[in-house]
């Protein structure tokens, strides 16, 4: 069952990497010493129907809770019933695709969770889709994600398999790493039953989700490569090496803009490593000051109501990304837009952590930060402006 948070519920509520789960929430505990929702006045201005906020536990698949809340949105505009897709059952045929590629690369290349938006649109053409009540990944007793056993476990695996002496590889490694898969998450079924049809995650991808792959489009913003032309996606967790199409840095929000008001969510791939990104709080913008140069006073009421911002500029943007203070920790899904007590506007973030913050899974980010932070969007090529999409 999918939700749409009314008028009333968003007012009651806003009245304002990559990495595991845990980990990247604990780094950003500090900034939790006033409560947003004190200080923030909301009101919406669009609200997408979308499913309800998931949780992707202790690892490192926000890529695929997100992709896929993307998926099972996209089935909402389209007016179909959507269905809670098995984030795992994603991740599970990344880790494969990934293996072959950190076999052929002989090691040389990044092992992990980690994977990016335009994974979940590649792996859903190629293996199709699973329900989640059908595949959910608990394999070993847990109640959510616990994947740093199991991902040791296949580095290890995978490096054996590198630095072996025989000379040449065996046909069986393959096998062998996706019987370790199996192990962990459980077996994917060849056929299933949903909703008293047969189907196999081919078909039910093309039957049931029913969105097509190759209508999906992934954007970055580059200043140093050529605009609107496919560039290769300079981050460590593009372990396939894909490209993707450049834009100019205020192409970022034009697009988000045009895909909100047509009704069309966005994939949101972004760094959530700076103080002014507060999870407790609900709240990420681009203040005036930098933190470095805030007092104590300031830095404690960071989140106590609506505050000047940066100008970002093209050249900020590019600096950033060059010199790791713009790193690739983290994805969500842009689900609509709010203006403050001001008139200034936020896009309303839905995340994967869980219902954990003061905003219920839900986040408020300004266009500022948006322009200055995002490494990547997802979005279909419809939403996007005809004199940005060019070629």
């Amino acid at each position: 069952m999918y939700i749409k948070r009314s008028l009333l519920s968003v007012m009651l509520l806003a009245s304002v990497t990559l990495s595991a789960q845990d980990d990247l929430i604990k780094s950003l505990e500090g900034n939790k010493s006033i409560k947003a929702t004190e200080g923030f006045q909301f009101t919406p201005v669009i609200n997408l129907e979308t499913t309800s906020v998931k949780n992707q536990g202790s690892s490192g698949t926000c890529w695929s809770y997100s992709g896929n809340s993307f998926l099972e949105t996209e089935m909402i505009r389209m007016g179909k019933q959507p269905v809670d897709l098995a984030e795992i059952y994603t991740a599970r045929c990344t880790y494969i695709e990934k293996a072959i590629n950190y076999v052929r690369m002989h090691g040389n290349l990044g092992w992990g969770d980690g994977g990016e938006l335009h994974d979940v649109v590649n792996i859903y053409k190629k293996y199709g889709a699973l329900p989640q009540e059908v595949y959910d990944g608990l394999n070993y007793g847990t109640d959510i994600n616990k994947f740093g056993e199991m991902q040791a476990a296949l580095k290890g695996f995978l490096d054996g398999i590198v630095q072996n002496k025989n000379g040449k590889l065996t046909p069986n490694w393959l096998s062998a790493f996706t019987a370790a898969l199996d192990s962990y998450l459980g077996e994917i079924p060849e056929e299933f039953e949903y909703q008293g049809k047969t189907y196999t995650p081919q078909t039910f991808a093309e039957e049931v989700v029913g969105v097509r792959a190759d209508d999906y489009i992934e954007m970055v913003s580059y200043s140093d490569q050529p605009l609107y032309k496919d560039v290769f996606m300079a981050v460590p967790d593009n372990w396939s090496f894909d490209t993707a199409y450049n834009v100019a840095m205020n192409d970022i929000t034009k697009t988000i803009d045009n895909a909100l008001k047509n009704g069309y969510s966005v994939g949101w791939a972004t760094d959530v490593s700076e103080k002014y990104f507060s999870w407790k709080n609900g709240i990420a913008y681009l203040p005036e000051l930098d933190y470095t140069h805030m007092t104590s006073e300031e830095r404690q009421t960071m989140f106590s109501g609506p505050k000047p911002e940066l100008d970002v500029t093209a050249e900020m943007r590019q600096k950033a990304f060059d010199n790791y203070t713009t790193t690739d920790d983290h994805a969500m899904q842009i689900v609509g837009v709010v203006k403050d007590q001001n008139g200034k506007e936020y896009y309303i973030v839905k995340n994967s952590w869980g219902v954990s913050n003061d905003y219920n899974g839900y986040l408020y980010v300004t266009k500022e930060f948006v322009k200055y932070k995002t490494t990547a969007l997802l979005v279909h090529k419809d939403a996007v402006p005809k004199n940005i999409l060019k070629s």
